[in-house]
């Protein structure tokens, strides 16, 4: 059952980057005016890093289960889990807790340490 939720939490971990990345890219970016325009790029980049840690981290989180390592699967949960919580804690305070994906990063955090 562990194992089941962990993949679970690797699935919503993928399902809420794709959702960051896509909600980003066509909802913001083309509202926002950066100036110098040089520095758009650069910050459409940044902007885009916890989309990949969160992917990166999603398929850790699905493969944690076949480690033959007990000590690797520990790491990952323990290192996965602080992010997600750590990105919930940020989008809810950055967004006064507006925004639906604190909700969705905390459950990813949540299902990790399930499985644990």
């Amino acid at each position: 059952m562990r194992d089941v939720l962990l993949q679970c939490s690797g699935l919503l971990a993928i399902a809420a980057a794709v959702a960051h990345g896509v909600l980003t890219e066509t909802k913001v970016f083309p509202r926002v005016t950066i100036e110098p325009r040089r520095l758009r790029t650069l910050f459409r980049l940044v902007w885009q890093i916890p989309t990949v840690a969160w992917i990166a981290g999603g398929v850790l989180l699905i493969a944690a289960p076949s480690m033959g390592s007990e000590s690797a699967r520990h790491w990952m949960i323990v290192a996965f889990a602080c992010l997600f919580v750590f990105s919930a804690v940020g989008n809810a305070w950055g967004t006064r807790g507006k925004h639906f994906g604190w909700i969705l990063l905390s459950a990813v955090a949540a299902l990790a340490v399930a499985g644990y």
